[in-house]
């Protein structure tokens, strides 16, 4: 297959001074594109910032090695950060193609103990963060003609220890992917989202949340550059698809699909018909295995 190339495209890569955002950067500016390298430099929590300068670091790494890139530090949490970004893009490249919002904060804690403020400062970051920065580039996504869109999501959408509030945001993430992928279609605007798999310091912060195995595993097996080639092909012009999700994780990719199941039809339903047809609402086609939430054992003691 001939190379995918990059070339004359441009890219908005948040989250990208580090990590699973600097394997995205990095890749498409080796394929020529121009990246808009946008990192707030914030820690890993997003309760404040670290005081360095990752999204500099990694744009001199892209122009070193004879790539194009400029960087951004706005907060794309806000709706006027999300704005500069895209103002970068247009001012140093003179337009904008695809998105990657990877950006994220993580912490670990008890449903019931996490400050409610947690949850918003969740939502500010995963969900009005990608839902600003796309708002932002939408017009220009359109007049590219061939614009791309790809959010980053989480398994721990579907249910993880300790992170009610990553999770669910992450959950919004998902049906912002869903609606959008349906505004964009008629303009040729393809949304996707990518849970990415990795051993970053997003996962050294939520290490209380993941057994010790898998916490070595991801550590030593999982890079953030097996990541980035999933997300290059979803804003490259040659993919198709849109409003999926995929999995990507140490070299495996596979997609997350909603399954409704054949279920039951009964025009006088009564409560105990659903009890006593149970098993039939919840039985899935062949060959489908959904991740489910096992349920404690009854207490007997």
């Amino acid at each position: 297959m001939k190379p995918l190339s990059f070339t004359d495209r441009v890219v908005v890569v948040t989250g990208a001074g580090r990590g699973i955002g600097r394997a995205h950067a990095l890749l498409l500016a080796a394929r020529g594109a121009g990246v808009v390298v946008a990192d707030l430099g914030s820690r890993v929590d997003g309760a404040g910032r670290d005081g360095d300068d990752p999204a500099g670091d990694v744009v001199a790494e892209i122009r070193s090695a004879g790539g194009r890139a400029v960087a951004s530090r706005a907060d794309i949490s806000t709706e006027s950060g999300a704005a500069e970004v895209v103002e970068a893009a247009v001012a140093e490249f003179g337009r904008l193609d695809a998105v990657i919002n990877n950006a994220g904060i993580v912490r670990t804690g008890h449903f019931d103990e996490v400050p409610i403020e947690e949850y918003q400062r969740h939502l500010d970051v995963h969900f009005f963060g990608s839902l600003h920065l796309c708002r932002a580039a939408w017009p220009h996504l359109i007049a590219s003609g061939t614009g791309r869109v790809v959010n980053t999501v989480s398994a721990a959408m579907l249910g993880n220890p300790l992170m009610t509030h990553y999770g669910s945001s992450k959950g919004a993430v998902f049906s912002l992917t869903r609606n959008l992928a349906i505004e964009g279609a008629e303009h040729g605007v393809l949304v996707n989202a990518l849970a990415p798999g990795a051993g970053t310091r997003m996962v050294e912060n939520s290490a209380d949340s993941l057994e010790p195995d898998v916490l070595a595993y991801l550590r030593t097996q999982l890079l953030p550059e097996h990541v980035a080639p999933v997300a290059a092909f979803l804003v490259h012009p040659s993919c198709q698809v849109t409003g999926e999700v995929f999995n990507a994780a140490g070299g495996a990719v596979s997609r997350t699909a909603l399954v409704n199941t054949a279920g039951i039809h009964d025009p006088a339903l009564t409560a105990e018909a659903v009890a006593e047809r149970f098993d039939e609402i919840m039985a899935l086609p062949p060959g489908v295995n959904p991740e489910v939430i096992a349920a404690p054992r009854p207490h007997t003691a």
